[in-house]
Order: C-alpha cells, then sequence, then structure tokens
C-alpha cells in the first residue's frame, strides 16, 4: 500500500505539471467533442492527431491520447441521451433509456447521473491501475519469447471471439493485418517481401498511414455515404444534479456498473464493450420492475455509463503492463508509444516510471475535468450536434493531409492513405469490421520477432510452445474460448449482444 501511495504521489507529481494538465484538457475537451458529434469517432480521431505528437514528450503525448479515448466514451453519453445517436458502441444502452428519460423532461437527470456513475468508475478504475501495474509487471517480467508469442495468439483470439460479426471475416480481418505489417525489408535479411517492386513500400507501411486511412478517411466516406438523421431533444434539459434520494436509489446500479466494467475491461479482445451490456442485463434481472426498462428508467443509464467508463481505463492495464492492446483504440495507443521510441510491455514501469505513473494519475484529474467540461456545457453540446457533417469533414479531410505531408514530407504517404480509406470504406460496406485488422497490423511484426527469437532458442522446435507450461496454458485459454465461440448456443448469444453494437 505504501508504495502504491509512493507511485501514485509520484504519478500527480507529473501530472500535475502545467504542459501535463494542459494536454490532460485538451485531450477531454477534444473526446467529449469527438463523442459529441455523432460520425467522429475516437479511433478516427486519434488516428488523424498521431503525426501531432511527434511533437510532443511522450507523456503529454499518452496524456493526451488517452483523455481523447475516455473523454469520447463520455461524450457519447450525451449524444446517445439527446440525440439518440450513439457514437459508439459501448453507448448503444444508454441510448434505451437515456433518451427516453430526455423525452420526459429528464435529460438533465440522465446527463447528471451518467457524469457522477463516470467519475465514480474512473476514480475506482485508477486506483485498480495503480494496484494492479506492478504485480502484473512482475509478472510480464517472467515471460520469455516463447510466452509472449503465446500471449499475443490468445490476446489475438479474444480479439476475434469478441468482434462485431461473423467470426470467419474477424479471422480474416486479424490475418490481412498480419500480412500487411511484413510488407517491406525482412527485419533479419533485408530482403524485400510483398513490395512488388514499389519504392514507397520498400520500408513497409507506416503504422500512422494505415490508421489515419482505414480509421480517418474511412470514417470520412462512410458518414458522406450514409448521413445519419438527428432527433435533437427539443424541450428543456432539466435540472443535472440528482437529488440526495435520487442519488441513493442510483448509487448501487453505479456500484455494480463499476465493479463489471472494471474487470470486462482488462479482457484482451475488446472485453470492455460488454461492459455496458452485461450491466444492463444486471439491472434489469435485479430490477423490482422490469417491465418499465426501455421507457426511462434511471438505473439504466447509471449502472452501464459506470460500466462503459471503468472498461475504457481498466483497457489500459493489459497494455501498459503486457504490452497487449485490447481494442483498436489501445493498438493506436501501441502505435503512439513506438513512434516515441518507447516499446510497451512489462520495461515501461521500469524505464519510464514518470511516463506510467503519470499517465495513471493524469486518468483520474481527466474524470475530474470532464465533469467540469461536460455539465455546464451541455447548452453548447447542443448547439454542436445541429453542425452538418458536410461542414465537417473538408476541414477533417484537410488537417489528415496536413499530418500525413508532415511527416515524411512524402506526397505518397497522403496516396497510400487515401487507397487505405477506401479500403476501410469497402470493409464497411462488406460488413467487415476494420478493428481486428488494425490489431493484427499492430502485433504482426512483434509476433514475427517473437516466433523468430523462440525457435532460435529452441532449436527450431516447434514443440518449445507445448513444453513451456504457461506458454501451454495460454495457447489453451485461446483454443478453448475459441472453441467455445463457435457453439451454435454461444454464437447466438454473442450475435445478440452485438447486434445493436
Amino acid at each position: 500500500m505504501m508504495d502504491m501511495l509512493q507511485n501514485l504521489g509520484l504519478g500527480f507529481s507529473v501530472a500535475l505539471t502545467l504542459n501535463n494538465i494542459f494536454f490532460c484538457f485538451i485531450g477531454c475537451l477534444i473526446g467529449t467533442l469527438v463523442g459529441v458529434l455523432p460520425g467522429v469517432g475516437p479511433v478516427a480521431t486519434i488516428s488523424i492527431l498521431l503525426p501531432v505528437t511527434l511533437a510532443l514528450d511522450p507523456t503529454g503525448a499518452l496524456i493526451m491520447l488517452a483523455g481523447i479515448y475516455y473523454g469520447a466514451q463520455y461524450g457519447g453519453s450525451t449524444t446517445a441521451i439527446l440525440v439518440n445517436i450513439p457514437g459508439e458502441a459501448t453507448a448503444v444502452v444508454t441510448a434505451i433509456d437515456g433518451h427516453e428519460m430526455a423525452k420526459k423532461g429528464q435529460a438533465g437527470l440522465a446527463l447528471g447521473l451518467a457524469a457522477i456513475g463516470s467519475f465514480i468508475a474512473g476514480t475506482f478504475a485508477t486506483i485498480m491501475i495503480a494496484a494492479l501495474g506492478v504485480p502484473m509487471t512482475k509478472l510480464g517480467l517472467l515471460f520469455g519469447p516463447t510466452e509472449y508469442f503465446s500471449l499475443m495468439i490468445m490476446g489475438l483470439v479474444f480479439a476475434v471471439v469478441l468482434a462485431h460479426g461473423s467470426l470467419t471475416k474477424a479471422v480474416a480481418m486479424i490475418l490481412a493485418g498480419v500480412l500487411l505489417s511484413c510488407v517491406g525489408a525482412d527485419m533479419e535479411t533485408g530482403r524485400e517481401r510483398m513490395t512488388f517492386g514499389l519504392h514507397m513500400l520498400t520500408d513497409g507501411i507506416e503504422f500512422v498511414v494505415l490508421a489515419m486511412g482505414i480509421f480517418g478517411f474511412g470514417e470520412i466516406f462512410k458518414n458522406i455515404a450514409d448521413p445519419e438523421k438527428r432527433d435533437v431533444v427539443r424541450g428543456t434539459i432539466g435540472r443535472l444534479w440528482p437529488t440526495m434520494r435520487e442519488l441513493r436509489e442510483n448509487m448501487g446500479a453505479i456500484l455494480r456498473g463499476t465493479g463489471i466494467g472494471s474487470i470486462l475491461g482488462v479482457l484482451p479482445g475488446n472485453g470492455a464493450i460488454l461492459g455496458p451490456f452485461a450491466s444492463y442485463a444486471m439491472e434489469k434481472r435485479i430490477s423490482k420492475r422490469p417491465q418499465d426498462f426501455g421507457t426511462g428508467v434511471p438505473q439504466a443509464v447509471a449502472g452501464p455509463e459506470s460500466a462503459n467508463n471503468a472498461g475504457a481505463q481498466t483497457s489500459f492495464i493489459p497494455l501498459l503492463t503486457l504490452g497487449l492492446p485490447p481494442n483498436a483504440v489501445m493498438a493506436l495507443m501501441v502505435g503512439a508509444m513506438m513512434i516515441q521510441g518507447i516499446v510497451p510491455g512489462p520495461q515501461v514501469i521500469e524505464r519510464n516510471p514518470e511516463l506510467f505513473w503519470g499517465l495513471i494519475a493524469s486518468m483520474w484529474i481527466g474524470n475530474l475535468m470532464l465533469v467540469i467540461i461536460n455539465l455546464p456545457l451541455i447548452g453548447l453540446w447542443v448547439k454542436l450536434l445541429q453542425v452538418p457533417y458536410r461542414l465537417l469533414f473538408p476541414a477533417i479531410v484537410a488537417f489528415c493531409c496536413i499530418g500525413l505531408f508532415s511527416i515524411s514530407n512524402d506526397p505518397a504517404q497522403v496516396m497510400m492513405a487515401g487507397m487505405m480509406g477506401l479500403l476501410g470504406f469497402a470493409l464497411w460496406k462488406l460488413q467487415f469490421e476494420a478493428a481486428p485488422l488494425a490489431l493484427g497490423f499492430v502485433l504482426g511484426r512483434l509476433l514475427e520477432e517473437k516466433l523468430r527469437q523462440a525457435l532460435i532458442i529452441s532449436d527450431g522446435s516447434m514443440m518449445t510452445f507445448i513444453e513451456s507450461p504457461l506458454s501451454a496454458t495460454l495457447l489453451g485459454i485461446g483454443a478453448f474460448a475459441l472453441l467455445i465461440a463457435v457453439l451454435p448456443s454461444i454464437r447466438k448469444s454473442r450475435d445478440d449482444v452485438f447486434k445493436d453494437a
């Protein structure tokens, strides 16, 4: 406990510097805007802003990107409640009862409960990350190349199991991402692979180009092709702060949602997305009036929103301690760390303790900022919701092109990102999810590196992955999860969970 308090003290000393407070504020503000404006998600925004992080110090860059992520999760509740458009899959559940409350003139109460629940969940998740950070890092130090390879395979399997839509399509996206990571010079021999004689592919595909193309440009194409209709609540917002009685009635849902989201957020493969769904199901199951759910029940907003924010923050645990990104946003965070020359994994806490603990402390500061930013500015967010998307996308395209060109002063990178954007749009039209592709791309190089190292150590024996007890256990968990996922009853339940997301 004393060590944890000392580490948090170090973290707050880093996070409370003027520069880092500013980056945290900017991240939370941009994240809220991203969440409030339907059609611009956190993945696309972080992809677009990756070039900006090159000019920042690593700690400030990661604090800003993290603020964008959980700020977008938070801002998504505003859109779900006021417009009935969940900007993120995690806000789908909030829209069910939140918008019904808004139509009854209780939009302020729904927003207030979402804010309080998110803050409590964020505080608990921050403590959980601080408590598990050191033990998980010590566990990670026990991993050799064999164990790391098996861990990444398990993570990719979970990404397949928890991806939207078809399992076959998710597997195809993972494999496509791994193949794209192999484009360029071989890491040992230097021979070119899959470059097709094109000079711009000699050094491989830059992660920023792929991320900004598929998620940034792809999102633009998608929103132009399918513009959403916004039914902004016209009535009064009402009071924002719940009474003490309302707070007591909803505190149980907030605490239960926090616990569920914190646990599921740690799961590799985007387990955080299940948190709001699980919280909603639990609240409905234990309610004395389950038939009222869907008509504007406060607990159906407070619980899922708490689970949403808790899961968003605890998903940093596998990233920071094991170097395993559990979802597409965390894959982008890995890319940002690598751009800054930081190898994600258990060595981060030893080599960059200021970054590790500063990022954790900034999460609590960011959650406090989100309450301050969001509630007093509800009127502004309502006005922004009325801005048509056709006025937004030209500025987004210009910003993307400037950022891409600034990385290498090479117009070919902008062209490649444009082609990736068309690929991202085609994937959306064909109902392929792009997130597994990003995970496969980020982990592809590491997979190849660890596989080669493990085979060199074992003189080329594939049995090394079975002979190591930890490696065999990880592979067994992955195989079991995949086997369970293909069972007809489990597949039906899985499809029911994701059908609205």
